[in-house]
């Protein structure tokens, strides 16, 4: 009976975490400035990526390798934020012209 707890806790975790990635994939793709893009694009690094490492961990059970898997997410949460702000920054600097038009469209 517990297996089948443990089983199914894993595919709604995996299953979740697929759908967080698939409605990134769609997300970066239909928005067209590079800034808007940044926001799907964090959302399937923290919460999808969170829940596919909780179904890892539900799969594998506590072991070492559950805290390898906790340290990776840690890591991807520590980075991901890092490289959003600089890559936003980036295109801030870069791309003024473009920016400029696209801050005015926002702001009707």
């Amino acid at each position: 009976m517990l297996e089948y707890i443990r089983a199914g806790v894993f595919a709604f975790l995996l299953l979740a975490g697929l759908f967080i990635q698939i409605t990134a994939v769609i997300g970066v793709n239909r928005f067209r400035f590079s800034l808007n893009r940044l926001h799907p694009a964090g959302m399937a690094d923290t919460l999808g990526l969170l829940l596919m490492a909780l179904a890892a961990v539900v799969y594998a059970g506590f072991s070492p390798v559950t805290l390898k898997i906790l340290l990776v997410v840690a890591l991807f949460w520590i980075a991901s934020p890092v490289c959003s702000h600089l890559i936003a920054r980036l295109v801030r600097e870069t791309d003024e012209k473009h920016f400029e038009a696209e801050a005015k469209e926002w702001k009707r």
